[in-house]
């Protein structure tokens, strides 16, 4: 059912299509013909929007199986872990120190934050004694709550909530060539994601287990958790926070590829793909000439989906 090259062929012609959705006028002739205004919106506009929503639809769907893998919780994810919260206080820290950060300077203090919040998110896990799987990701929501009451709390008092509004939620309307390229790095994480997939399935056995296979476990978790800091800090930046993406899509295939991250790690960046692309073309269908944004789409999924995932554990308990 899951497999690549379904995927795919789905997603190959949603991808052309999408092209060719929005306010303004754009047609396979009028680029054929070579019309100037056209050209300039497909390279200005409409294949930044693409690239942008195929690759923060990838990255994150990585993301969540990483993390799900690294804290051995089939619930964990950038959204239930606070890591998108971490990310806006990061960016707000920018603007702050600096204010008139490029955008790169915000994704590395997100990403440095981002780091430290995931960093004390894994330590209160190790710390639990009671580890349900429902009680994880509740723990990481009561700290990305905690995390963005700061951030909402400083915002406010140096008058700057209306500065750090754009990342509290994701959207692909501004999406414009010569602002989005920053998410390009996504592509060379995800490689190295791949290059240390055997290792994460080690970490995600244990820390025992783990070092007797003669793995280096803190930094090979560090490493795990560095990498899902700086692919959250590029889509947060990029294009906002985009919800339980990382938890739903990692839960799906999983259910029909089980749990080795070499087989299932392909398949997860091109359904999430697929999946933010689906949603976005929905938003911006379904009260044309307006759009809904992707994050509003996608809570709304992804908290059903969640519902789902959780009824569907107890009926298998």
């Amino acid at each position: 059912m899951l497999k690549r090259r379904y995927i795919f062929l789905l997603l190959l012609p949603l991808a052309l299509f999408s092209l060719f959705v929005g306010v303004a006028d754009m047609t396979v002739q009028a680029l054929l013909s070579g019309q100037s205004h056209a050209w300039e919106l497909f390279w200005t506009s409409r294949l930044p929007r693409l690239m942008a929503i195929l690759m923060a639809g990838a990255g994150l769907s990585v993301c969540g199986l990483i993390m799900q893998t690294l804290s051995r919780n089939r619930f964990v994810s950038p959204t239930t872990a606070g890591l998108f919260d971490c990310a806006r206080l990061g960016v707000l820290l920018a603007i702050i120190v600096v204010p008139a950060a490029s955008i790169l300077l915000k994704a590395g203090f997100a990403m440095l934050v981002t780091l430290a919040g995931s960093m004390v998110f894994m330590s209160i896990l190790a710390t639990l004694k009671h580890r349900d799987p429902v009680f994880v990701p509740l723990v990481g929501m009561i700290f990305g709550g905690i995390v963005s009451a700061v951030t909402t709390f400083i915002a406010l008092q140096l008058d700057l909530l209306q500065n750090i509004m754009g990342w509290m939620q994701g959207d692909f309307s501004s999406i414009l060539n010569g602002h989005y390229e920053l998410i390009y790095l996504s592509l060379p994480v995800l490689a190295l994601i791949y290059f240390f997939a055997n290792r994460f399935i080690l970490i995600g056995l244990g820390e025992d287990f783990a070092t007797n296979l003669g793995l280096a476990y803190k930094p090979t978790l560090f490493i795990g958790l560095l990498l899902i800091s700086i692919m959250t800090a590029i889509v947060v930046v990029t294009v906002g926070a985009i919800p339980f993406l990382g938890l739903i899509v990692p839960n799906i295939v999983s259910l029909y590829l089980g749990d080795n991250i070499r087989l299932t790690l392909s398949h997860t960046a091109l359904l999430g793909a697929l999946l933010v692309l689906l949603c976005d073309i929905f938003g911006r269908l379904i009260i044309f000439p307006y759009e809904i944004p992707i994050s509003l789409i996608m809570g709304v999924l992804g908290s059903m989906m969640f519902l789902w995932l959780l009824l569907r554990r107890y009926q298998h308990a």
